[in-house]
């Protein structure tokens, strides 16, 4: 798992205007009277937090290149001050059929917060160079 990162109201609005502009993320009043009840972290924000938590998980990983993914969840709105971690699960690995000096990895990664809730998921596979036995 990483470090824990907390997310900034700041932030927050500066992501959404640039990307995600709706009101309910870069305005509190707006946000209060919307269905999230508040000013909520736009998804390309929380997938750009979640890439860049992935970059601070033990253990290397000798990555050569993401090869997509199958899904993106949205399970609970991200909020300032909300502190998250992001948990990674390893599904499978194979060699790489068309680079036999490559794996293919599918992975599971999870946004949580401090008491365990879930805030995201996605799923999805990475090219990696493979270690000798």
């Amino acid at each position: 798992m990483s470090p824990w990162y907390e997310v900034e109201r700041d932030e927050i609005i500066e992501m959404a205007i640039r990307w995600d502009p709706y009101p309910f993320h870069v305005d509190e009043e707006a946000a209060r009277a919307s269905v999230f009840e508040g000013l909520a972290a736009c998804a390309p924000h929380i997938f750009a937090i979640s890439a860049r938590l992935s970059h601070d998980l033990p253990g290397p990983l000798a990555l050569i290149a993401g090869l997509g993914g199958d899904g993106f969840h949205l399970l609970a709105p991200v909020r300032a001050g909300t502190r998250v971690r992001l948990l990674r699960r390893f599904l499978a690995t194979r060699t790489s059929r068309s680079r036999p000096d490559a794996g293919v990895v599918s992975i599971e990664d999870t946004l949580v917060m401090p008491d365990g809730e879930a805030v995201f998921r996605t799923s999805g596979a990475m090219l990696v160079a493979r270690r000798e036995a």
